[in-house]
């Protein structure tokens, strides 16, 4: 019998407040909807255990406040850029310190300006 690393994966779902970042999650990994909205205060995330290629994997799924606009010319892509690395960082400093992190937000220095290569629009 051999022995199998465990296999942690992180879900993080992004969104601006009120989207229903939440109530997704908890569809997901409880099989339950509310369409009552409560604002999540701090960090809010769940486990779930699935089946992927006969190996168990354990699914750490958290939601995060983001905004973004395209009325600001922000670039999708830059986006998703600066909200993954700023959530690595703020997942590694809540390990270290036992914090909730700040939401993410971005600003007039992660904007991206917009141009015919990166926008289809």
């Amino acid at each position: 019998m051999t022995s199998r690393k465990k296999v942690l994966l992180k879900v993080i779902i992004l969104g601006d407040s009120g989207v229903g970042k939440t109530s997704l999650m908890n569809q997901y990994v409880n099989k339950k909807f509310s369409n009552q909205y409560k604002a999540t205060i701090g960090a809010d995330f769940l486990t779930k255990e699935v089946m992927v290629d006969d190996r168990l994997v354990t699914m750490q799924v958290t939601t995060k406040r983001a905004q973004a606009c395209a009325k600001e010319a922000i670039n999708v892509e830059q986006a998703f850029q600066t909200i993954a690395r700023n959530a690595l960082k703020q997942e590694t400093e809540v390990e270290l310190y036992n914090e909730f992190p700040e939401p993410i937000k971005l600003d007039k220095n992660d904007r991206a300006k917009a141009s015919a290569e990166s926008c289809s629009c």
